[in-house]
C-alpha cells in the first residue's frame, strides 16, 4: 500500500510539473502551432515549379487563397481603386487580355495553369504603376498606359509584374514586411488584417534582387513572341529622359534606371532573342479609348 501511494504521488507530482510547462509553454506554443502548420504546408506542397524561387513560408495554394481575398477587398473598394468597367471598355480589356495571353501562351510562365491571371484596370492618370497580388490578379493604372508609348513596352511592364507572381515575390516579400501573423489572419477572415495588407501590396517594395530576376523573366517571356524583348526598357528609357522627375514611389529603392535598361537590353542578347515588333499604332489606338 505504501509502496502504491509513492507511486501515485511521484506520479501526480510529475502530472503537474507538466501542467505547470504546458501553462508556460501556451502562448509560445499558439504562435508556433501557426507558423508550423504554414511550414508543413509550404514544404509538403513543394514541387518543380517552385525549384530555384527560394524559400517560401506560404503554399502555392495559399498564394492563391491570399491573393483572392486581396483582389476582392480592391474590387469592393471603388473609391479608392475605380477600376474601369469591363463592358464600358470591353476593348480596352480585350486589348490587354491579348498581350497577356501571349505571354502566356510561350510555355514560359511557370503557374500559368495554376494562377488567375485576371486583368483590372484602375483609372487613375496621376499613378504610374502596376501591381500583380499573390496567384496573379493584376492591376494597371490608366497613368502608366498613358505614360507608356508602345504595345511591346506594355508586354515588357506586364511581363514584369506576371513574374513577381510567377516567382512567388509576393508572399516572400509581405512575410518578411507584415510577418506570418499578419498574412494568416488575412487567410482566417480577419478584415482589419486584410486592409492592411491590400494597402501595403499597392506600394510593396521588393529587393533590388527581386526587380532583377522579374525583369529578367519579363525578357524570357517575351523572347520567344515578335515582340521586342526588351520592351520593358521602354519605361525606364523614359524615365531617365525625364530626369528621374516622375519616378515612381515603387521605383525608390530599385536599381536605378540605367542599370536596369542595360539589364534588359543585356538579357536580350544572352537569350538570342530576335523579335522587333513594338505595335505602337495599335498601342496608341487603345490609349485613346481609355477615359479622358
Amino acid at each position: 500500500m505504501l509502496l502504491l501511494w509513492s507511486t501515485i504521488t511521484i506520479n501526480s507530482a510529475r502530472f503537474l510539473l507538466l501542467s505547470i510547462q504546458i501553462r508556460k509553454m501556451k502562448k509560445i506554443n499558439v504562435a508556433l502551432l501557426a507558423l508550423v502548420v504554414v511550414i508543413v504546408g509550404a514544404c509538403g506542397l513543394t514541387n518543380e515549379k517552385n525549384k530555384g524561387k527560394g524559400f517560401n513560408l506560404f503554399s502555392v495554394e495559399k498564394d492563391i487563397e491570399l491573393g483572392a481575398q486581396v483582389a476582392a477587398e480592391i474590387d469592393a473598394d471603388t473609391q479608392t481603386y475605380p477600376l474601369l468597367d469591363s463592358i464600358q471598355y470591353k476593348e480596352v480589356y480585350n486589348y490587354v487580355y491579348k498581350v497577356r495571353d501571349k505571354i502566356l501562351n510561350t510555355g514560359e510562365v511557370d503557374f500559368k495553369d495554376d494562377f488567375k491571371w485576371r486583368l483590372r484596370v484602375i483609372h487613375d492618370d496621376s499613378t504610374l504603376n502596376a501591381f500583380c497580388t499573390p496567384g496573379g490578379y493584376i492591376y494597371i493604372y490608366t497613368g502608366i498606359l498613358k505614360f507608356l508609348e508602345s504595345e511591346d513596352e506594355f508586354a515588357g511592364v506586364l511581363g514584369h509584374e506576371i513574374a513577381h507572381a510567377d516567382l512567388r515575390h509576393s508572399t516572400r516579400q509581405m512575410t518578411k514586411q507584415f510577418g506570418v501573423t499578419l498574412l494568416l489572419d488575412v487567410l482566417a477572415g480577419d478584415k482589419a488584417a486584410l486592409k492592411q495588407v491590400t494597402a501595403g501590396l499597392i506600394g510593396l517594395k521588393f529587393s533590388r534582387k527581386h526587380e532583377s530576376e522579374a525583369d529578367a523573366r519579363s525578357v524570357k517571356y517575351l523572347c520567344p513572341t515578335d515582340y521586342n524583348a526588351a520592351g520593358g526598357a521602354g519605361f525606364f528609357q523614359k524615365i531617365q529622359d525625364m530626369g528621374g522627375s516622375r519616378t515612381p514611389e515603387f521605383m525608390s529603392t530599385h536599381p536605378n534606371p540605367a542599370d536596369r535598361i542595360e539589364h534588359f537590353e543585356t538579357e536580350k542578347v544572352t537569350n538570342g532573342c530576335t523579335g522587333a515588333q513594338t505595335y505602337q499604332t495599335e498601342f496608341a489606338a487603345m490609349v485613346a479609348r481609355l477615359p479622358q
